[in-house]
């Protein structure tokens, strides 16, 4: 028998499954460890010669439950508890531009 069309035949044993950790079906059954992510070692497989893998699964690729709270705080300048200031009134906008100009000159 050739290494071809019939030997492909024979082939019907598993040897990945899912991971846990990573949900990808690499996780080798026999040697017990994920060729992906790496599992059951505590730190996740990355290497720097695989740029996209690293892309694939960066901060931002996922649901960023946390991520996105801060970003929207951050817009809010961090303020919490107190009402938010009126955005159309003259005295707002005069109150957001010396707290601009106040910011710009600690900076310079």
């Amino acid at each position: 028998m050739g290494k071809g069309t019939p030997s492909f035949g024979k082939r019907h044993n598993k040897t990945h499954r899912l991971c846990l950790r990573c949900g990808r079906r690499s996780f080798h059954i026999q040697h017990n460890k994920c060729a992906s992510c790496g599992y059951p070692a505590a730190r996740m497989r990355k290497y720097h010669w695989s740029h996209k893998a690293l892309r694939r699964r960066t901060t931002g690729t996922g649901r960023m439950r946390y991520l996105k709270q801060v970003r929207i705080k951050f817009h809010n300048d961090f303020r919490e508890g107190c009402r938010p200031m009126a955005k159309n009134t003259k005295k707002a906008y005069e109150a957001r531009q010396a707290k601009r100009d106040g910011k710009q000159k600690k900076s310079d």
